[in-house]
């Protein structure tokens, strides 16, 4: 039997590092700059004490659920963007964007309801602390307005990124970044005769920002000629069978992230209840966790982008090769970000904020995470690419199954009913992922993932799967598309 290489000839590593950082370094760039700001934020927050860090921290823990609810639609809509642009079909990359677009705000207007209307709900929810509850409350009020703005920005730049325009989307970040720094120096303690309004602040200064982020994108998009985001007419001529299709790809994703988003809430609901230093903590160790992923989302949007396009123009030998190579690359990458992060950690949690007993928690959890980062950013890349070549159902069921299955029993049992110390309960929350990097490893392997909505990936498919060497698996897994 021959070898996909019998029939492909592999480019070379630099080219595929060129081809790859074109699209990461940007978007990395984006998410590092994002993370900066947020890590700003905590650091001129700290100034006000460690009870207003960790009040702001669980308000972030409810935008990130907001993200779990959003995220399986955006993931759905670039796994359409990447391979029409791939087979250049305009309709299908319209309908896709008009179909996902409808669905996000959707999500974006619930949660900016639930943060402005009913604030209390929410910190009710993550901690019984009425000391956080009080500030979480103020925060909420006023940032729950910046929310639909956020999804809104987050849909035109996954956009932008599938058909690889990666600068527009660097460009807003930047610049909404800088304005939330600076209006936090202003309005947080006061600066340029503004009064002094902490939290809110804050908030104001995040809305502010979300503003800027979304004229930016829409003014770029503008000048620069990008047609997508202004062809509103065509967002929406899509029909019952469009709706189906699109969904039926998008439902295991939403799943996943909807499931993904419960658990993280169980997770923070239990992390929530420990000391108040613990809290403290990990809300600073969720902004340094943002700089790993920063770099992460760049090599993961990158490497979807290139796989999915090469999935939907039919050339499915060079995507397996592609798609298992960016997982090594992404994986030394994390580890060098890692150990960098524990190298500086000391000057790093002491200015934002920490000392005694936070401090040791932080430093303890950042330990722990570098040992876990590398396998569980090699499943998370492992996962979008898998998305963005048609396979949205195999790393849901595994990423599932083991967090229900495995990690939230032993995470309360140990939280709540063992009472065991708190870094225990942290590891807990990551202790499925060795597991399930050696069954993504076999799959992505395999090449089971390779399934095309387009009609040139769907023409060579059955070429690719007769000469792929490990070809048993479609028989054994039954797989006829």
């Amino acid at each position: 039997m021959k070898a996909v290489t019998a029939k492909y000839k592999p480019m070379t590593y630099g080219q595929l590092f060129k081809m790859v950082f074109a699209i990461a370094i940007p978007v990395a760039l984006q998410n590092l700059l994002t993370t900066t700001g947020s890590m700003v934020d905590t650091i001129m927050i700290a100034r006000l004490g460690e009870t207003s860090v960790g009040a702001v921290g669980l308000c972030a823990q409810f935008s990130s659920l907001m993200f779990s609810c959003y995220w399986g639609l955006l993931g759905g809509g670039m796994l359409f963007f990447s391979q029409y642009f791939g087979a250049k079909d305009d309709k299908g990359i319209n309908r896709s964007y008009g179909m996902m677009i409808v669905c996000m705000m959707f999500v974006g207007i619930v949660f900016g309801v639930l943060g402005t209307c009913f604030p209390e709900m929410v910190m009710n929810v993550y901690t019984d602390k009425q000391v956080y509850k009080e500030i979480g409350v103020k925060y909420l009020r006023i940032v729950g307005f910046a929310y639909p703005l956020q999804v809104y920005s987050m849909a035109a730049s996954g956009l932008l990124r599938s058909t690889e325009h990666v600068h527009i989307p660097l460009i807003a970040s930047i610049t909404s970044v800088f304005t939330n720094m600076f209006l936090n120096w202003v309005l947080i303690f006061g600066n340029l005769g503004a009064p002094a309004l902490g939290v809110q602040g804050a908030a104001i200064a995040t809305l502010s920002a979300a503003v800027v982020n979304v004229t930016i994108v829409l003014t770029c998009s503008g000048v620069r000629g990008f047609k997508y985001l202004f062809q509103v007419t065509q967002h929406f001529k899509w029909d019952r069978v469009s709706l189906v299709i699109f969904l039926k790809k998008c439902f295991p994703i939403i799943c996943n992230e909807v499931a993904m988003g419960v658990a993280n809430l169980i997770i923070n609901m239990v992390l929530g209840r420990q000391a108040v230093e613990a809290i403290a903590a990990l809300a600073v160790f969720r902004t340094l966790e943002g700089i790993v992923i920063s770099f992460f989302s760049g090599f993961s949007s990158a490497a979807s982008v290139v796989v999915g396009t090469r999935v939907g123009a039919g050339k499915h030998e060079e995507s397996f090769w592609i798609a298992n190579r960016c997982v090594y690359i992404c994986a030394t990458t994390i580890l060098v970000i890692c150990l960098g992060l524990i190298g500086a950690h000391t000057p790093l949690l002491h200015v934002m904020g920490l000392d005694g007993a936070s401090f040791n928690y932080a430093t303890y959890m950042l330990i722990g995470y570098c040992v876990i980062a590398v396998l569980r950013m090699s499943n998370w890349i492992s996962n979008d690419t898998c998305r963005a070549s048609g396979d949205a159902i195999t790393g849901t069921c595994m990423e599932i199954a083991f967090m229900f299955v495995m990690n939230i029993p032993l995470l309360c049992l140990a939280g709540l009913v063992w009472k065991l110390p708190f870094i225990v309960v942290f590891i807990f929350s990551y202790i499925d992922e060795p597991i399930r990097y050696v069954l993504m490893q076999i799959h992505m392997h395999s090449g089971g993932w390779i399934r095309p909505v387009t009609d040139k990936g769907l023409e060579t498919l059955p070429e690719f799967r007769k000469n792929h060497p490990l070809k048993f698996f479609w028989t054994k897994m039954g797989l006829k598309q």
